[in-house]
């Protein structure tokens, strides 16, 4: 298993929580990245979780006939791992050479990881000198279960497909979504249905990964019980007005308020915890994804509540994609950052 390296010719694969999103790309990080092949398919959420033999079956003809009308001919893939079901941490070490540095890694990420070595598949990437302390040198470590690793591998396997990269969700998501010719730190946050993967990016490298508890569900939640409405109907509101207070007598803006301040109070604490760690470094703007990135008005709630400059991002800022292309993907445009991240390895 390659948590953190990959190229070649391949397609992504993002499983949501109740969708799959695939992309294939041509190009690269200089010259910019063009569409090939694409494709989103909704999926019951009951058919993705479950692990059944029929279930898992009944997944793998979703995703291979997707494939095939999507028009992807190579067999090879990099697959995105939830954050769920991953460790992701960044630690310091002391400085020296750096094939002593990665020997001494590769033999103690034992020390670093919440499981035991011989249980989990772990990979690390040297980041380079600490902005904190030029004396240390950051390391980038990830793992996931051996358990939930092989599961997966014998998922995709069993398609007829070749893994070669699988990444955890919140990496990905940053390559796609970090504004480009930033030369501070950003946040960037991708809400999610069930939770929220927030990272921290400096100097082109991760600093700080988390994951919340809480999704956009909590939001569907949070209006279908003050309005007394069901939840699709519930998502429709927050999507179409959001938090304008002038619609629909503020009413939608009033039942998200509580659980937005918490949400902005939780992403204050990372700002908070990153500038403390990174003295002379302040956070200098927060960029929005997923669901976040097309809720009316949420950016502006959020910068008001943490005093940081907010916007919504854009995966598709370094991607050439064709008017018929952005016609089709227009209403889920905003879901594919994981896809495009993980599709934009291939330069890496």
């Amino acid at each position: 298993m390659n948590l953190l390296k990959g190229v070649g010719d391949f397609f992504a694969l993002d499983i949501g929580t109740t969708s799959v999103r695939i992309v294939q790309l041509s190009g690269d990080a200089t010259r910019g990245w063009t569409l090939q092949k694409y494709a989103y398919v909704p999926v019951d959420e009951k058919v993705i979780q479950d692990s059944s033999e029929l279930g898992r079956k009944k997944f793998q003809d979703i995703v291979k006939t997707a494939v095939v009308n999507a028009g992807i001919r190579t067999k090879n893939i990099a697959v995105g791992l939830p954050a769920r079901n991953t460790f992701t941490a960044i630690v310091e070490t002391n400085t020296q050479d750096p094939k002593d540095l990665a020997k001494t890694i590769k033999y103690s990420l034992d020390q670093y990881i919440p499981m035991a070595i011989e249980e989990a598949k772990a990979d690390f990437k040297i980041l380079g000198p600490s902005p904190n302390d030029p004396a240390k040198t950051e390391v980038l470590v990830s793992s996931t279960s051996n358990d939930y690793a092989e599961r997966t591998l014998a998922m995709i396997e069993g398609m007829g497909f070749n893994v070669v990269a699988m990444e955890p969700e919140p990496l990905a998501m940053t390559r796609a979504l970090m504004p480009v010719g930033a030369v501070d730190a950003r946040m960037i946050v991708d809400l999610g249905e069930r939770s929220t993967d927030l990272v921290v990016v400096f100097q082109g490298a991760p600093r700080l990964v988390r994951s919340i508890p809480g999704g956009f569900d909590a939001l569907i939640k949070a209006v279908a019980t003050s309005l007394s409405v069901k939840p699709d109907q519930a998502r429709q509101f927050i999507l179409k007005f959001g938090l304008a207070q002038d619609k629909i007598e503020g009413q939608v803006f009033k039942a998200l308020d509580s659980t937005l301040e918490s949400f902005a109070a939780e992403l204050m604490k990372s700002v908070l915890f990153f500038q403390g760690k990174y003295l002379n470094v302040k956070v200098g703007g927060i960029v929005l994804s997923g669901f976040a990135e097309i809720i009316p008005f949420i950016a502006e709630y959020i910068e008001a509540k943490t005093d940081v400059p907010t916007m919504q991002g854009n995966p598709w800022q370094m991607v050439r994609v064709s008017s018929e292309q952005q016609a089709k993907l227009a209403n889920v445009a905003s879901e594919f950052a994981v896809a495009i991240g993980l599709a934009e390895r291939s330069n890496d």
